[in-house]
């Protein structure tokens, strides 16, 4: 993101809107495949398959691996 480029309240909610449907969506195919396996916690590995299932092909790729990155750095702190 260029530093002289701002965005307008409108489209932040836009953003802010679609982000939190993204995780909702993600949050409940998570939940659905915890119940599917008969298990109790949801893991990385369903949010994982969540992702890749709710997001199309490259993006999926994307957010997987950007999240173990993230995920691996909150670990190492």
């Amino acid at each position: 993101v260029h530093p002289d480029i701002g965005i307008s309240k409108k489209a932040m909610n836009i953003m802010n809107s679609f982000i939190h449907d993204t995780f909702d969506r993600i949050a409940t195919e998570g939940s659905k495949l915890v119940r599917f396996n008969k298990r109790r916690t949801l893991s990385s590995r369903e949010v994982q398959s969540a992702v890749k299932l709710i997001l199309p092909g490259e993006l999926a790729r994307h957010a997987v691996s950007e999240g173990t990155k993230a995920v691996t750095k909150y670990i190492q702190q």
